[in-house]
């Protein structure tokens, strides 16, 4: 299963500390029993939420786990925290469910795009050759029913229209 934590900050010149603290969350949050993997991304796309964690997790377990209570959230970011993308969604796979979030090469961007129906709308000729892997909203705020993810180099993403419904996420890891 795929969580997606996606969220803002209201304070933009508190971004560096921000992303200073959410390294550490994530190598935390790796410690998980049944979290696999923890990486974060960022994106200027207008309307969507600048910050998306993705985990791939073992079960909903992971959600009630005493431990995982203990750690989780935003800690001392909460009052910080912009309401208007704050969005915690849990993710299974259209073709199967049991499915892992991608790995993302330093190279490569994240696509990602919510429909209602696992297929993007309005299909245009730029994004012929862009696979997108459709997951299921079925946990936490559900905030689409589906989730496309593609992962595609840099330079191609470079090349793909502006869309309301399609943003382009780059790693935010530490180089």
């Amino acid at each position: 299963m795929i969580f997606m934590s996606q969220s803002g900050i209201t304070d933009p010149t508190q971004e560096p500390q921000w992303a200073q603290w959410y390294v550490e969350h994530l190598r935390i949050m790796r410690t998980v029993d049944g979290i696999t993997s923890a990486e974060r991304f960022q994106t200027k796309a207008p309307g969507w939420p600048p910050s998306l964690a993705m985990y791939s997790i073992r079960s909903p377990q992971v959600f009630v786990d005493p431990y995982y209570q203990k750690i989780r959230g935003m800690g001392p970011w909460l009052s910080l925290i912009d309401k208007r993308f704050y969005q915690r969604n849990l993710f299974e796979g259209v073709e199967q469910a049991s499915i892992m979030a991608p790995e993302v090469p330093a190279d490569c961007a994240l696509v990602v795009t919510d429909q209602t129906q696992p297929e993007l709308a309005h299909q245009e000729p730029a994004f012929e050759g862009v696979t997108f892997t459709w997951l299921r909203a079925v946990g936490l705020d559900q905030s689409t029913p589906y989730r496309g993810i593609s992962v595609i180099p840099h330079a191609r993403a470079l090349g793909l229209p502006t869309r309301a419904d399609v943003a382009l996420y780059a790693s935010a890891q530490p180089s």
